[in-house]
Parts: C-alpha cells; structure tokens; sequence
C-alpha cells in the first residue's frame, strides 16, 4: 500500500484522510486483508503512520515520488513473498471484492495481473518478484508500475473489476466532496 506522499494539491497527507470515521490507510489495509492478502506493508513518508493490521515501512525518499515508495515497499518483502498487489491509498472505491479478483488471478498463474476499469488497466496490479528487478527499472518519479505494464503488455493478464469498484482517487477537496455526494445519492 503506497501511502507516502504529502497530498500537495489536497492540502494533507491522504492516508490520514477520513472518510466516515476511517482514515484511508485504515481503508486501504481493510480492503487487502479482505480481499485475502496474506500480510499488508503500509509504505509511509511524509507523515509517521501506525497502522493496526500492517508493517508499516518509511520512505525517507518519498519526496521523489512514487517508484521510491514502489521500491521501498518491494525491498521490505521477506524473501518467502514470492507475489505482492501493489494499491494506492487514494483509491477507496476499491474494496476487497476486486483486490481478490487480482489475488485470484496472481495465485491462477497469472505472472502480473492488473485491474482493469472498462478495458483500462489501473490499480490494484498483482506482481510476481520475478518481474520486480524490471518494474523498478521502469519506475520514475511519480510513476509506478504503470511503464513497465507498456512495456510488456504480453505478461499482463487484465482482471474485470469496473462492476464492483471505482478506481477514481482523491487528488483534491473537489475529489473529496463529490465523494460525499455519491455516497448521499445510494
């Protein structure tokens, strides 16, 4: 769970965020461990986290952006995870249905497995560690795995989760209103 960066445009840190009564790391760790993850790192930055259910990992580089938090999450795995699903703090429309859509298809065989809104891939993404060395490769800056899923499009298995999660983040405070307002109109 990529939960480092400062939320520049939202004004706070989003993993501190809360979203009726529970801030959004606690969301995002709940979502995991439904969606049957094993064990949960939390990769924190630019705000100390604890968080119940979660190793929590520092990521002093976080000002740099998401492939430093990408990569300190990755070298904290023991040597025994041989697969991770990367997500994103920001994203509480995931829930624990789809993240165990990508688990599904990861433990199925699938070398990486990337959740797929309407045909366009975004997070959650299963990864093998075999393929680790090259997504960290490809990651810079504020970019994740997203240029290592371009470039080998032959490895990624896309998993249908638009009929039960949301991919939209919260970039902003408009982000986080027109959150309150879906939430009223259901």
């Amino acid at each position: 769970m990529l939960a480092a960066g400062e939320g520049r445009r939202l004004g706070r840190p989003k993993a501190v965020v809360e979203i009726d009564g529970e801030r959004l790391v606690d969301r995002a760790v709940r979502m995991l461990r439904e969606g049957g993850c094993h064990s949960v790192t939390v990769v924190a930055g630019a705000v100390p986290l604890e968080v119940a259910g979660a190793t929590v990992v520092t990521n002093d580089q976080w000002r740099i952006g998401m492939a430093s938090s990408l990569r300190a999450g990755l070298s904290a795995q023991p040597d025994e995870v041989d697969a991770v699903v990367v997500s994103l703090v920001d994203q509480p429309g995931i829930g624990g249905v789809a993240v165990g859509r990508v688990v599904a298809a990861v433990r199925s065989g699938a070398e990486v497995a990337a959740a797929s809104y309407g045909g366009l891939l975004r997070n959650p993404v299963g990864l093998h560690r075999r393929h680790w060395p090259a997504v960290l490769e490809a990651a810079t800056g504020d970019s994740g795995a997203r240029a290592f899923l371009a470039a080998r499009p032959e490895l990624v298995s896309p998993v249908e989760v638009g009929d039960v999660a949301d991919p939209a983040d919260i970039d902003t405070a408009a982000d986080l209103e027109r959150l309150g307002r879906g939430r009223a109109g259901r």
